[in-house]
């Protein structure tokens, strides 16, 4: 027995060598792959605080001149020596337009999601969710022709006049109707929003726990209750989908230059032009011929960046919210 212990005890060593050698190359790979991969997250956050810290150096100039005024100044003059800056108009704008978007997309948002979630067969809701999953690759310079060419005069000659005929004493719609204007730029904002609603409202309600629903026919209730007390339990997640979707309409550019008049004034008629901050900066920024009309234009690019940085973070946070406690409803 004594003989065999040496033999026995070099083979393990002999075997053990090449295994801990191994363990730790696959120790230095997994600190490798691990520190990579924070150097890539580190990145984007990085990248992110550097173009709010460059922003913010660019429109020091607008800042010093006009402080927190600019914020609520009604005024809009790049005319060389009598520049005065403000941004509320485009405010007024960015936040109306998004307003109507809203009104329009989310109950027709709401309604394809339960009818692809709670009705439809499946040879139905696959090609349904596939056009409405288009919408969203379409680009947004197609989005604002067809808004000019088609949809414009189609409002202006046929849907305004009717609005006027039976909402004409509310000043929203008064005053002539118009091609292009607030309206018709948030019309085009709920086509566009639709699909991102649409789609992340379809995850919360599949994210619904489906004994719900059997409880809630376990106690005599109707298709249609049923899907009352599943939207009822998806409701944060709803809300983060629409803010979602409020996001991309704050942000949206290209579509609203193209049919939301880019006049910088504040009426209370939906029919008449505005002037949204992106369409402002995409409108105004290569023709910026001072210094201080640049600096401008970046701060009004500041203050959208933080607006759709808070709004997409809210909506980020409920949606998570939702789906977080069903995984741990479903562990339990």
């Amino acid at each position: 027995m004594t003989d065999r212990e040496p033999s026995s005890v070099g083979a393990f060593r002999f075997l053990s060598s090449p295994l801990a050698s191994l363990r730790g190359s696959l120790s230095m790979g997994d600190w490798l792959f691990k520190t990579t991969t924070l150097l890539f997250a580190l990145l984007i956050a990085s990248l992110v605080v550097m173009i709010i810290i460059e922003m913010a150096r660019s429109s020091t100039l607008s800042f010093e001149r006009f402080g927190w005024n600019f914020l609520w100044g009604e005024t809009w003059n790049p005319v060389e020596g009598r520049e005065q800056f403000g941004a509320l108009a485009f405010i007024y704008g960015t936040v109306v337009s998004s307003i109507i978007a809203l009104i329009i997309a989310v109950p027709v948002s709401l309604g394809v999601a339960v009818f692809l979630v709670e009705h439809a067969p499946r040879r139905l809701s696959t090609p349904i969710s596939f056009l409405v999953q288009l919408l969203a690759a379409i680009p947004s310079v197609v989005y604002g022709l067809w808004g000019y060419f088609v949809l414009g005069p189609l409002l202006r000659d046929h849907v305004y006049p009717k609005l006027q005929d039976w909402f004409g004493l509310l000043p929203l719609f008064q005053g002539e109707p118009r091609q292009t204007g607030m309206l018709t730029a948030g019309i085009i904002l709920s086509i566009m929003i639709v699909p991102i609603v649409t789609a992340v409202t379809t995850d919360v309600l599949r994210a619904v726990s489906p004994t719900q629903r059997e409880a809630a026919y376990a106690l005599g209730a109707t298709k249609w209750e049923a899907t009352l007390i599943m939207l009822q339990n998806a409701r944060s997640g709803i809300t983060g989908a629409v803010i979602l979707g409020l996001g991309r309409a704050v942000g949206e550019t290209m579509a609203v230059t193209m049919v939301i008049g880019n006049r910088p004034e504040i009426s209370a008629s939906l029919f008449d032009s505005g002037f949204t901050i992106a369409s402002a900066i995409a409108n105004e920024f290569n023709e910026a011929q001072t210094a201080l009309h640049q600096n401008a234009l970046v701060e009004l690019g500041l203050i959208l960046f933080v607006i759709t940085f808070v709004i997409n973070a809210l909506a980020r946070l409920l949606v998570w919210g939702v789906t977080r406690g069903h995984g741990k409803a479903a562990h339990a």
